[in-house]
């Protein structure tokens, strides 16, 4: 899949309320605000479901598209990144969903590219829940009692990395010491293999020289030029060995 690129959504506007349809990830008010102090405090204001859907449309093909990843930059409780997981699943379950390894591959691959980063910690909590819950409700759904704890265990490993307890402005986790957002790459090798490789966040933000051209995409548009002009890839911090999906966990 390349070097890590994601595309960020909503990195302006506030942030979005999406209710799943599911009843274990529905939610009771569609309440904007949840207290005037967040509000006052981190400018947290929720969107109402037919938004988050209609702003996602606008790049529909890729959220249907299972290697595409997506970051949101202030993710409250996960209300874009669950509307984006449920696409790519549904996508999964169509094309995989009659042979349980495949549908176990490409489906720990789409909650490998959702990523987001919130300032509230129990915001931070519930996103990984309720993205664990929605990988799970689909698997159940499927296999029922031929589910296999370990890769339930694999995705929620993936999203513990992914969602990041911080600040996208400072680009610094939230805590006592706070250091710099680091996110992994999960890149599918030879089939049942990952590779997992973590970047700094700051290196993937554009930058003002030629030379150091942006791994991020507000617009969603390739980064890799087909006309063979220069485009900056950064260097990994660290690189693991290679893991097979299900043991996403052991690489260390």
């Amino acid at each position: 899949m390349g070097p890590l690129c994601l595309k960020t959504l909503n990195a302006r506007g506030p942030k979005a309320l999406f209710t799943h349809k599911q009843e274990t990830n529905s939610i009771v008010s569609e309440r904007q605000v949840v207290s005037k102090t967040r509000v006052a405090e981190h400018g947290e204001v929720y969107t109402n479901p037919r938004e988050v859907n209609a702003m996602l449309d606008l790049v529909k093909l890729e959220t249907e598209r299972i290697e595409s990843r997506f970051l949101e930059p202030a993710c409250g409780t996960g209300n874009f990144l669950i509307e984006i997981l449920a696409r790519k699943l549904g996508v999964v379950e169509a094309r995989y969903g009659r042979s349980q390894l495949e549908f176990e591959r490409y489906a720990v691959l789409a909650v490998s590219t959702v990523y987001g980063i919130d300032i509230l910690e129990d915001n931070v909590s519930e996103c990984r829940r309720r993205l664990s819950q929605v990988f799970d409700e689909k698997y159940i759904h499927l296999y029922k009692k031929r589910i296999k704890e370990e890769c339930r265990q694999a995705a929620r490993y993936i999203l513990e990395k992914n969602i990041i307890h911080g600040d996208a402005l400072t680009l610094k986790t939230v805590g006592p010491n706070p250091e710099p957002i680091m996110f992994s790459e999960w890149s599918p090798v030879n089939g049942n293999m990952l590779k997992r490789r973590d970047f700094i966040f700051r290196e993937l933000l554009p930058a003002h020289t030629k030379e150091q051209r942006s791994l991020f995409s507000d617009l969603g548009l390739p980064l890799f030029s087909d006309t063979g002009s220069d485009v900056f890839i950064p260097s990994p911090v660290r690189e693991y060995p290679l893991v097979h999906f299900l043991r996403v966990f052991d690489a260390q």
